[in-house]
């Protein structure tokens, strides 16, 4: 039986972990978890934010994909929306999921990122 997401990964180009740290870090305001050595030889990077774990694989073949992403849900979308607008990080608002308040967001190697957050009082 499956008890939770433990992670979900995402690809990105070589040599691309200075632009993954700043951007889910410095942009994002997660925090970097360090790779057990035997990953850590293969490049990429891990960030965390509470219980939400995004692994960046690094892919010698990478693209974005167009359409996968994970969806990241958000306390204050506005002020969460003009935070990355500060960065440089241009948003899409999306208003087709009712219940929600969302937008999309690429980072820095073109990974798409959905931020979404409830309506009403228990979001």
């Amino acid at each position: 039986m499956i008890a939770a997401l433990d992670h979900v990964q995402l690809a990105a180009p070589p040599g691309s972990e200075r632009q993954l740290r700043a951007y889910y870090v410095g942009v994002l305001g997660m925090t970097e978890v360090p790779k057990p050595p035997a990953l850590a030889a293969r490049g990429g990077c891990w960030f965390a934010a509470g219980d939400v774990r995004l692994h960046l694989g690094i892919e010698t073949s990478f693209r974005p994909a167009g359409k996968a992403h994970p969806g990241l849900r958000v306390r204050d979308i506005d002020a969460y929306a003009d935070r990355l607008h500060t960065h440089g990080v241009p948003v899409t608002w999306d208003d087709g999921l009712p219940g929600h308040r969302r937008f999309y967001a690429e980072d820095p190697v073109g990974n798409r990122l959905e931020f979404l957050e409830p309506n009403g009082p228990n979001g």
